[in-house]
């Protein structure tokens, strides 16, 4: 591969996901490295990410990059003439693109999940902070099509993934974070870009997501209480 571009991230992964759509949306080729990270951390993860030991890490000539909106961000500069542009041109959309990226992984990526596998007042504690930075984030999107405007960007990209692996879990563990009656403009919006097929072609398929979460559910419940409790 010219580019000597590869991915180490998980199919299981939104996060991951995320950087594998910001590649295709570029035109970018890659390999892409699927790892079994959620109950181990395989050599190759912790040889390219020591301090985090996370995945997505993108490899381009060797050398890594960790972090996903990292990741996005050097994906779009590197590659700026390929495929969409991730992030405007404009100085000010570029910085309102970052704030609700940022926004959104710092007050929903995280609680969004623990809202559909922990328990107790813990799962109370953030199906409620969950609902409410939701709410916050359709502030972003009332009126436009898409959270950058007319044109698909990186904020659109890292919330349409978490919130399609979210909806999928919630329907698995019975829990009901996000539902148009609470949330009718991200409603509108998912069910908009699902149907355009944007982005859903980037995504896993349904079913499979929903067997997995299905089939694993205790054993990933077990996993979040043990690391966040339920109280």
């Amino acid at each position: 591969m010219d580019e000597e571009v590869k991915l180490l991230g998980s199919w299981l992964s939104p996060m991951s996901r995320r950087v594998e759509v910001g590649l295709k949306l570029k035109g970018v080729s890659f390999e892409f490295s699927d790892l079994d990270v959620f109950f181990s951390k395989p050599p190759e993860l912790l040889q390219h990410n020591p301090v985090h030991k996370k995945i997505p890490v993108l490899l381009h000539h060797g050398k890594p990059i960790a972090e996903s909106l990292i990741i996005l961000e050097y994906i779009d500069e590197t590659w700026p003439n390929s495929g969409i542009r991730l992030l405007p041109k404009d100085p000010y959309e570029r910085a309102m693109a970052r704030f609700w990226a940022k926004f959104f992984d710092d007050k929903c990526s995280l609680t969004l999940w623990m809202s559909c596998w922990t328990e107790g007042d813990k799962q109370q504690q953030t199906l409620a902070e969950s609902k409410l930075n939701l709410t916050t984030m359709e502030g972003a999107l009332k009126g436009k099509k898409f959270f950058g405007g007319d044109e698909i960007g990186i904020v659109d990209i890292i919330v349409f993934c978490s919130v399609y692996w979210a909806e999928i879990a919630q329907e698995v563990v019975g829990v009901d974070v996000i539902n148009e009656d609470k949330h009718p403009i991200l409603c509108k919006w998912m069910k908009e870009t699902v149907d355009s097929k944007v982005l859903k072609d980037y995504m896993p398929p349904r079913e499979k997501l929903f067997c997995h979460f299905q089939t694993y559910k205790d054993a990933i419940a077990a996993l979040m209480n043990a690391r966040f409790g339920s109280n």
